[in-house]
């Protein structure tokens, strides 16, 4: 995918860092260095299945897909005159709900190197590993390339993508589903 059609996500907007994130996707290919996980380019088509209204729309960018089944993590624009790279991740499940999952990108690229599709649920998001797990091909490139690049460590078991989920929530849980809420009910 060209970086002209992945601007499209962020009103023609884009960071330098997820110009690096973009290059990395296309690198190592798309779920390829974390399970279900893959940059695209979105039309909002899904994420207006929740929602029509324009101001609802207005104020999500979907930019991956968060599993194969097809949830989709979209940085939510709160109003905070936060850059891009600090604005919020959500995530809206395929089968319902919708959390915050991370509080900014560098978080989101963080919890990708767990390496396993996120579950969503109404009532909880959360990461799971089972007995089967097989690594992905690129993971070790991926999570070379996230020090390397931007410093940032692993998360290598449950408890710390639990953590990383549960501090966001603390911080933008009861605003984004009040925001939600003037859009969409369950």
């Amino acid at each position: 995918m060209k970086i002209k059609k992945f601007k499209k996500n962020f009103n023609d907007s884009i960071t330098d860092e997820l110009v690096l994130f973009l290059e990395i996707n296309e690198e190592l290919g798309f779920e390829n260095y974390s399970q279900g996980f893959g940059l695209l380019r979105d039309d909002k088509s899904g994420i207006a299945t929740w929602s029509e209204n324009p101001d609802f729309l207005d104020k999500l960018m979907p930019f991956a897909q968060a599993n194969c089944s097809g949830s989709m993590y979209a940085i939510w624009n709160n109003d905070e005159n936060k850059s891009l790279n600090e604005l919020p991740v959500v995530v809206f499940g395929d089968e319902g709900g919708y959390h915050v999952t991370a509080k900014n990108i560098f978080e989101l690229m963080q919890l990708l190197t767990f390496d396993t599709e996120i579950t969503v649920d109404h009532e909880e998001v959360y990461f799971y590993k089972d007995e089967d797990y097989e690594e992905s091909e690129g993971l070790a490139e991926y999570k070379l390339w996230l020090k390397e690049t931007f410093n940032l460590n692993t998360v290598d078991n449950a408890d710390e993508a639990h953590s990383i989920l549960e501090n966001a929530q603390k911080i933008y849980k009861n605003d984004f589903d009040k925001w939600v809420s003037q859009y969409y009910s369950e």
